[in-house]
């Protein structure tokens, strides 16, 4: 009989699969639900790992007690761990797709609340921040940001249901539709959208728009919208390129099918797995998910050496063999020194330090900024206070630790410019010199390096 192999999962449902299992852990969206739900939007922004930049007695002196009293009200309403939930995301590991500025509303006077994600240089911790921007250029300067000015395509002002927790029930019907179910563009909404943006630019009933639908690929669309008691729809338009560029662009939370209904459908996620505001809000339908044949993992504490139980405990830190006395293992250790074979015990350490099954899930976590999930994985394989050896796992924590520093020298201004960029300029007026960031250094003598794929 001829092997059945099970269809591959697209790349982008894959992706999207992974950071709906790392990028917002339960955790954080249990300790931000309770902070909101108590009236503290900013520990619950402090929860979800979104940084602050605006202060609201500033704003009621500049602008107003109305503007302010409007911004304190969304503030409130605000649900970060759901905004996290919901940003755009890079391939192939699913990252928040870096130096975006995004507008989450827009006041009277050109002010917008937005925000915001460091460079790619400094993205460590995966933080995000909160501020106000001006459109006439009178607020706060924001040199130090690649693009401070809020994106087209990527805006949720018109879609306040992915981070206003007291509209998130709307999501169940601008989810998106698509004509297509394989298909991640939701065009059967995309007439209704249209509507919505048009009228938010000030364009009326009906007018022409874009859709990116990849790097080089633009759909210009125009609304038909007969009159008010016809359903408006889309038909193609013929226009100059030259002309393309200012027309509105349809946002991308519109223009593709949310990627949960996505998950849902494949069967590559169940309902309980969701965010609970998106959970409540999404039918449970698609099949249920297969279930996988995947080995549990060894017990690191157990190991068959020499025909024995033999057990692997911490001792001051370190993991130890605790059944063969310390003669016998330095004996071994200077055996394998010399190229003999080691014992299963000395084996079953190595593994746990170089290249345990973990490593993978801990890799996950640190490219999301959750350190203290990887952590607790990590206290789960060796134990409280265990002391690292050399080796990837060491070599990942090292890494995240020296990355958080260049995230906190891009926060404070100090390095505005990626560090091996050259042409940059220090506080002080001085040129900053080109380098290779600290933790990029191991990297350089190796022929393969990563590269990272922009989601479209």
């Amino acid at each position: 009989m001829a092997p059945h192999f099970a269809p591959a999962i697209p790349t982008r449902l894959s992706m999207w699969q992974r950071v709906r299992e790392y990028a917002v852990p339960p955790s954080m969206i249990e300790t931000a639900t309770a902070r909101r739900l108590a009236g503290d939007w900013a520990g619950a922004c402090a929860a979800a790992r979104v940084d602050v930049d605006l202060d609201l007695r500033a704003v009621r002196t500049r602008h107003g007690t109305d503007l302010a009293a409007r911004l304190r009200a969304d503030l409130r309403r605000l649900a970060p761990d759901l905004l996290r939930w919901h940003m755009p995301r890079i391939a192939p590991d699913g990252r928040l797709r870096p130096g975006l500025t995004l507008s989450l509303a827009r006041y009277p006077g050109s002010l917008h609340l937005v925000v915001r994600t460091p460079p790619a240089w400094a993205d460590a911790g995966q933080r995000m921040s909160l501020s106000l921007w001006d459109e006439s250029g009178d607020g706060p300067a924001w040199g130090h940001h690649p693009h401070p000015h809020p994106d087209r395509r990527f805006r949720l002002d018109l879609h306040r249901h992915l981070w206003d927790a007291g509209r998130s029930r709307e999501l169940t019907r601008r989810c998106g539709r698509g004509d297509d179910t394989d298909s991640p563009w939701a065009t059967g909404s995309w007439a209704a959208e249209a509507e919505l943006l048009l009228h938010a630019e000030g364009f009326g009933p009906r007018g022409a728009f874009t859709v990116r639908l990849g790097t080089r690929d633009r759909a210009v669309l125009e609304l038909v919208a007969p009159d008010n008691s016809h359903a408006p729809g889309v038909r193609p338009l013929a226009m100059p390129a030259g002309d393309v560029a200012a027309l509105p662009v349809l946002p991308e939370a519109a223009a593709r099918v949310l990627p949960d209904l996505e998950l849902l459908r494949a069967g590559l996620i169940t309902a309980d797995r969701l965010h609970p505001m998106v959970a409540a809000a999404l039918p449970a339908s698609g099949p249920a998910p297969g279930s996988s044949l995947v080995p549990e993992a060894a017990d690191p504490h157990r190991v068959e050496c020499r025909g024995e139980v033999h057990r692997i405990a911490l001792r001051d830190g370190v993991l130890t063999a605790v059944d063969h006395d310390p003669a016998e293992v330095r004996r071994e250790e200077l055996l394998v020194a010399l190229g003999g074979p080691a014992l299963p015990c000395l084996r079953a350490i190595d593994a746990v330090h170089r290249s345990p099954e973990q490593l993978p899930a801990v890799r996950e976590r640190l490219r999301h900024g959750d350190v203290a999930g990887a952590l607790a994985v990590v206290e789960g394989l060796l134990g409280p206070a265990a002391v690292l050896r050399e080796g990837p796992l060491r070599e990942e924590l090292e890494t995240a630790a020296a990355r958080r520093v260049e995230h906190g020298l891009f926060r404070s201004g100090l390095v505005p410019v990626h560090p091996a960029a050259g042409g940059g300029v220090d506080p002080r007026g001085r040129r900053v010199a080109r380098r290779t960031p600290p933790h990029a250094r191991p990297k350089r003598g190796k022929r393969s390096r990563p590269r990272t794929g922009l989601f479209f």
